[in-house]
């Protein structure tokens, strides 16, 4: 690990030159088996499996140097990074609970991971109760003696709703159990959950670790009292595996790299996210904006108190679906896409693209309405964009 007193911009541009080279880039192991040496399978036998490169399912050099970033960013023990962040959901979860068990779920989550758990988990004889996460009592009371876990975003995605995170993690280390938290709509650069106590962090590196659109992975990491010091390895060797959702060498290597100007990136993308809602909020024709920076925001006390930036993703209303996709479409500098977290700003209309198969009902339970626009900052210029924006809704 780097020097822990480094600030995390420094942390995130070093890491140590490969031995033999002594490459300031770190290169580039496009391989999927590897030669045995003379003591390879002797140290395989005896269970230095991970100090061995076998076959790339298993793990390859580049996966490894970005678990050890990611760690180091996260302020984690561990980090075990795969093919995408629904990867790294699927196999936490999996690895972690079992038949029989229950898990208590905010309701306001990526649809992706909503339907995993309203629908794939529970072929598994697992149970979910979900909750609105800001309501601890409400968490409280959902709680089973067969409830291994609580499963949270740092920032809800598409609402930007809050959770409290070290009165969960209060809540449920008292009971023994585990709280994951998917961190991907802050980055660690606005938020380290790992400070307030969760156990699990997960992050889509597809989004602001990569940065660029070109790659997409996951990452589980852990800090934990809770669980075992391996319990990373036994999720690597016992399901990720397993199930084959490992990381390819180049995608690790195009992550690796985005992590390097990760802080720099995020604080263009939160300038101009604050200066955007801050011309939205003004504007006749938005209903309301959603921003934990913004004052009318409902957890904007905790979201100071939580985040080390508001970050750079925001929601806007403007009403009917209709006017949405409208400003949508008009849009030229923004892109008008899926994903998020990129140098270019992206806007999503989610009731009627990520939330799509989700019941109108649980949509507006969730918050997620029809006129609803969820917004990516890039590192645009922000005059530009504003101007974008601004023509786009029809002045």
């Amino acid at each position: 690990m780097v020097n822990p007193e480094l600030s995390l911009a420094s942390r995130a541009v070093y890491y140590t030159p490969e031995e033999g080279t002594l490459s300031i880039s770190y290169p580039i192991f496009m391989s999927a088996n590897y030669q045995y040496a003379d003591d390879t399978y002797d140290r395989i036998v005896d269970g230095a499996r991970r100090e061995v490169n076998i076959y790339s399912r298993c793990g390859n050099p580049n996966e490894y140097k970005l678990d050890d970033q990611m760690a180091d960013i996260e302020g984690a023990t561990s980090a075990l990074s795969v093919a995408s962040g629904m990867a790294a959901i699927s196999h936490a979860v999996l690895g972690l609970l079992r038949t029989g068990d229950h898990i208590v779920v905010d309701l306001t989550t990526y649809s992706s991971t909503h339907e995993f758990f309203d629908h794939r988990i529970q072929d598994f004889g697992i149970s979910v109760t979900f909750v609105d996460s800001t309501d601890v009592d409400s968490v409280r009371a959902a709680l089973r003696d067969e409830t291994k876990a609580i499963y949270v975003e740092t920032i809800a995605n598409p609402t930007m709703k809050v959770a409290p995170l070290r009165q969960l993690a209060d809540l449920a280390h008292e009971h023994g159990i585990v709280v994951m938290c998917d961190n991907t709509f802050a980055s660690p650069v606005v938020c380290r959950p790992h400070e307030h106590g969760v156990d699990i962090v997960l992050e889509s590196a597809t989004k602001f670790i990569g940065g660029h659109n070109d790659a997409v992975g996951g990452v589980i990491s852990i800090n934990s009292q809770i669980l075992p010091a391996d319990w990373l390895e036994q999720i690597r060797w016992n399901t990720l595996t397993k199930l084959g959702g490992a990381l390819s060498p180049f995608n690790a290597w195009l992550l690796l790299r985005g992590i390097q100007t990760l802080p720099l990136r995020v604080e263009r993308m939160t300038e101009n996210a604050q200066r955007l809602v801050e011309w939205l909020a003004a504007h006749p024709k938005v209903r309301r904006v959603y921003y934990p920076g913004h004052e009318s925001h409902p957890q904007h006390e905790l979201a100071q108190a939580q985040l080390d930036l508001p970050g750079g993703m925001l929601s806007f209303s403007v009403g009917s679906e209709e006017e949405a996709a409208t400003v949508c479409k008009r849009l030229k500098l923004a892109s008008f896409a899926a994903s998020l977290g990129g140098v270019r700003t992206v806007t999503q209309l989610p009731a009627t693209m990520a939330f799509l198969d989700i019941p109108d009902e649980e949509r507006q339970t969730m918050g997620i309405t029809q006129g609803m626009i969820r917004v990516s900052a890039g590192i645009e210029k922000i005059d530009d964009l504003i101007a974008d924006f601004a023509q786009a809704l029809g002045e």
